[in-house]
């Protein structure tokens, strides 16, 4: 009778935390499932809303306007990320390293990851204003005509992603540099022994030791970036056209301004569900990494038997 107390005893700690997180998470997950279903707007009640079934998921596949937000979304998010990855990896790399006042440094290059998404959106549509800002002032400086920042879609576009680049390359950064820094310096002192020069460090010894906590970055990062909503909103509010309207903003548009609720909660589920393939994908990279430093592990004991 003890034995089965003591067995019970942690799940009793965890239904208090487990209860919270069913209320919290679980309840609403289920309730934009159950709207998805629905015809449903701000003007009525969850319940006098009609059943329409999969009519909302079948009209996405034929919303030119949904397929092309899902396409700058992907496109927004790879294009991000992968800039993100070379930029912080390389800052990493630079930066691992004893000199005077990189305490400081250090600490410059995480400032934009801790500033607000309103702040850095407003701040950027500042500097990228046609007549007063940073950007075209610097050009007419030069001698160069300016640039329509804001207002030609493929320039937009590129607005967006410079912003995001400005902001979260430090993310990248500060993983980047946790990763070098746990690296196991036996390794580089047998390659320099051996006569590697310092690319060759890198891309032998550093960059193939780091790739684990570089795929998970990468991966988180690829998350954030399909949920981003604030800068662009600020920035460009989706335009011009659609040129820069991500998924997270058409889903924001249909629900406030087309007063769409069922149709925005059947967008919001394919988009859980992306970022939910995402995630289980990071997990089974994480487990795969885990199995096989475990079987090499066990190898390298039956070589030492």
């Amino acid at each position: 009778m003890l034995a089965n107390a003591n067995r019970l005893t942690p799940y009793l700690f965890l239904a208090p935390a487990a209860a919270v997180m069913a209320i919290a998470l679980l309840y609403p997950i289920g309730y934009m499932i159950y709207a998805s279903f629905l015809d449903w707007n701000p003007s009525q009640r969850i319940g006098e809303a009609d059943w329409v079934g999969l009519r909302n998921y079948a009209n996405l596949l034929s919303d030119a306007a949904f397929r092309e937000s899902f396409w700058v979304t992907i496109k927004f998010a790879v294009l991000v990320v992968s800039i993100e990855m070379v930029l912080g990896v390389g800052l990493a790399l630079l930066l691992d390293r004893e000199l005077r006042g990189m305490t400081l440094l250090r600490t410059v290059f995480i400032l934009p990851m801790m500033i607000a998404p309103i702040v850095v959106g407003l701040v950027w549509r500042y500097m990228y204003h046609p007549t007063v800002g940073t950007f075209n002032k610097v050009l007419n400086d030069l001698g160069l005509p300016s640039a329509p920042w804001l207002s030609d879609g493929n320039w937009a576009f590129a607005s967006i992603v410079i912003a995001d680049i400005w902001q979260w390359t430090p993310f990248i950064f500060i993983l980047s540099l946790a990763a070098l820094q746990s690296l196991p310096r036996s390794a580089m002192e047998a390659a320099r022994i051996d006569g590697a020069t310092g690319w060759q460090l890198i891309w032998h010894i550093k960059l193939p030791l780091m790739l684990p906590v570089l795929i998970v970055t990468a991966l988180l990062r690829l998350i954030d970036a399909f949920k981003v909503l604030e800068v662009i909103l600020v920035m460009t509010n989706g335009g011009p056209g659609l040129s820069t309207e991500i998924l997270a903003l058409r889903i924001s548009r249909t629900a406030s301004e087309f007063r769409e609720l069922g149709y925005a909660a059947a967008m919001s589920n394919l988009l859980l569900i992306l970022l939910l393939f995402l995630t289980l994908a990071m997990f089974a990279y994480t487990k795969l990494t885990e199995a096989r430093a475990a079987r090499l592990a066990a190898a390298k004991e039956v070589e030492v038997g």
